[in-house]
């Protein structure tokens, strides 16, 4: 189990010092913010759709290595998804990471590299962000997202 926790924080280091799809997004149709009171974490999460498909995701902001690591999994992770898809995805990212169980016909994926927050509830919170905030994005809504 050691290993396996090892290799989990090696993948959250690696996005979190070289996060993927980091920088605006000239083009993207949907746009939202938000913030994590408790740590200071803050983040822009952009979306670029195409007939409800999602075809390109980027974020910019600052945070811990687990929001930034989060951030960039979601990113990489929600491309080429429907929006009904990507809600699933959070949905169920949401429900393991809260202790709960993933929708059984939902694949993580690397997503499973943050399943070990749970174990910090503090740290749910800045795993959590990037998502509440592509949950805003996708739903158009204006006010920013807090885990408050």
């Amino acid at each position: 189990m050691s290993d396996l926790r090892d290799l989990y924080q090696e993948v959250i280091l690696d996005h979190y010092r070289k996060p993927r799809n980091f920088g605006p997004l000239v083009d993207a149709d949907r746009k939202a913010e938000g913030f994590n009171p408790l740590c200071g974490d803050r983040l822009t999460l952009y979306v670029k759709l195409m007939d409800g498909v999602i075809t390109d995701a980027s974020f910019e902001g600052s945070g811990c290595a687990i929001s930034t690591a989060s951030a960039s999994l979601l990113t990489e992770s929600i491309k080429g998804k429907t929006e009904r898809e990507a809600e699933r995805l959070f949905q169920s990212f949401h429900d393991i990471v809260t202790g709960g169980v993933a929708t059984p016909d939902v694949d993580l994926g690397k997503l499973e590299v943050l399943v070990g927050v749970r174990e910090f509830p503090v740290r749910v919170k800045c795993a959590t962000l990037a998502w509440h905030t592509l949950h805003a994005a996708l739903a158009k809504q204006a006010q920013p997202v807090s885990t408050e």
